[in-house]
């Protein structure tokens, strides 16, 4: 009696995803086990965790920058003394104010300081979400997010402040006398920083959807008058005089920006097929 073998057992069919030339080997993702796809829970956990290092990242920055209080006031407030009346000084009227004008500015170069490990937490929170090509953009995207944060901040304080500054002090005449207080003064310079300095990461948030592929140059031209608009209403809200001096000052430079942009997504972004684009 000739024995009959048993058929062999076809070999399963490997899921496309397997089959993913951009994703991670090191990246498991067991649907069975549960222990590779992040909860709405876990994505919650995982910002928490997050913001924690970056606040202590900023707290480290602002030890650092207490130790040299004095040269940052200096910095700072120098050029807003400069461009008063000759005679005229900013003042204070409450005990606590020039304590904690220094503890504020100390806080402000502590961001700054601490900018390159802020914007790490920022990438190691979206990095999970990414493909293997995707996540080698890291360094990448710390060092431009840095630089383009210290540039707007640097602009801040070198031209568009002056200006709005300069503008403010101009009122004062024979029957008007400019009279400020540091309080006030700090706040108008420390809301054109942080505006200009989130406003300069827009090369960065272009390059780094433009790479994957979300972004194109043709849609950043088609919508240009939009993006416009945008602007000049963001600039009105942020600057100081409600949408005068400041508004140019903010708005010209943000708009030159998102020309720059276009370029960068034209050169740096993902290239797309006639079918794609159709």
């Amino acid at each position: 009696m000739a024995l009959v073998p048993f058929p062999k057992k076809a070999p399963e069919a490997v899921p496309d995803d397997d089959l993913d030339p951009d994703r991670d080997p090191l990246d498991l993702d067991d649907d069975e086990s549960g222990g590779g796809r992040m909860s709405f829970l876990d994505h919650l956990d995982e910002l928490r965790r997050r913001i924690v290092y970056a606040i202590v990242s900023v707290l480290a920055g602002f030890v650092i920058a207490i130790a040299f209080a004095t040269q940052i006031f200096d910095f700072v407030m120098a050029p807003m003394q400069q461009m008063l009346p000759a005679g005229q000084t900013l003042v204070f009227t409450e005990p606590t104010e020039a304590f904690m004008l220094y503890i504020k500015l100390a806080l402000m170069a502590g961001l700054i300081i601490a900018g390159p490990l802020v914007f790490t937490q920022v990438w190691l929170f979206i990095a999970p979400g990414l493909y293997a090509h995707e996540k080698k953009l890291a360094i990448p995207f710390v060092l431009m997010s840095t630089f383009c944060f210290a540039a707007g901040a640097a602009f801040s304080h070198y031209v568009v402040f002056p200006i709005t500054w300069r503008f403010f002090v101009g009122f004062t005449s024979d029957i008007l006398t400019f009279m400020p207080r540091v309080e006030p003064a700090f706040s108008i310079y420390l809301r054109l920083m942080l505006a200009l300095g989130i406003t300069f990461q827009l090369p960065t948030l272009v390059l780094f959807l433009a790479r994957m592929g979300l972004i194109t140059p043709r849609f950043m031209i088609r919508n240009f008058k939009y993006a416009v608009l945008i602007i000049i209403i963001a600039s009105a809200v942020l600057s100081p005089d409600g949408g005068g001096v400041g508004l140019l000052a903010m708005g010209g430079p943000v708009i030159l920006l998102y020309i720059f942009s276009i370029g960068l997504a034209w050169m740096f972004g993902k290239k797309r097929t006639p079918l794609e684009d159709a």
